[in-house]
């Protein structure tokens, strides 16, 4: 399952994403977006994949517009330490979420996080939080946990790539604003060959292909083996076009 295909042509096609993370909870649900969740101790960059349900396993790119990113962020990301009463309870309600999300109780994650947020509002509950409204297809809501989780901590890239997969689910989809989040995330992450790859499939599905080609060759060069299809796919169009005209 690929992010882009060669039949890409319209953003109908770019439907639906799923998340990174480094949990593996199971679930009989299809993933959705690519998700930053912080959890104690470590991080990884794993994918979702629908074949899997959501057990998730470590890959880089190349896995579908149904297959986008997803990451958590974790109270120890932020915090080493806590001495104030209420930042505690909100890291352990951030945790207690995350505990959640890895049972797969999407609900009650999204209930731990939202009172995390109450309690104390910070970049990671945010973001998870933005997590769970994407599971739950409350893409608008996603979008604005995601938008203040940046206004806390700009130089996430994750969150930059998480918000622009919910531009482009959405019922009204903004590939303007995806494409523009997408580029920050490039910049904060040059060598992630999964923005690289996706920042170059919404390019071609928006006709800009000469900037597809070369996100499509940084994917590729940074070990996506299947941009190497989609690099001869959008060489073909270039070449057409110019025909054409």
């Amino acid at each position: 399952m690929p992010f882009a295909t060669a039949s890409t042509r319209t953003l109908s096609r770019l439907a639906s994403f799923s998340l990174r993370t480094n949990a593996s909870f199971k679930s009989s649900r299809t993933p959705c977006s690519r998700v930053l969740v912080h959890t104690t101790g470590h991080e990884a960059l794993v994918i979702a994949t629908a074949r899997s349900g959501y057990a998730f396993r470590r890959k880089c790119a190349g896995e579908s517009w149904n297959n986008i990113f997803k990451r958590w962020a974790t109270s120890t990301t932020l915090h080493s330490t806590a001495s104030d009463p209420a930042e505690m309870e909100a890291m352990q309600c951030l945790e207690q979420g995350t505990q959640k999300l890895e049972e797969g109780d999407i609900q009650g994650a999204k209930e731990l996080y939202n009172r995390s947020v109450e309690i104390k509002r910070n970049a990671s509950s945010l973001f998870n939080l933005g997590v769970t409204h994407y599971h739950l297809k409350e893409f608008d809501n996603a979008i604005a946990a995601w938008k203040e989780s940046i206004a806390l901590q700009p130089a996430s890239a994750d969150a930059h790539t998480n918000l622009a997969s919910a531009y482009i689910i959405s019922p009204v989809a903004r590939p303007d604003l995806a494409l523009h989040h997408l580029h920050i995330a490039a910049s904060l992450s040059p060598e992630d060959p999964e923005i690289a790859f996706n920042l170059a499939a919404v390019l071609e599905a928006t006709g800009q292909l000469e900037e597809s080609l070369k996100q499509y060759k940084r994917a590729k060069e940074y070990g996506v083996e299947r941009a190497a299809m989609h690099i001869r796919n959008v060489s073909a169009k270039i070449l057409a076009k110019k025909s054409d005209s």
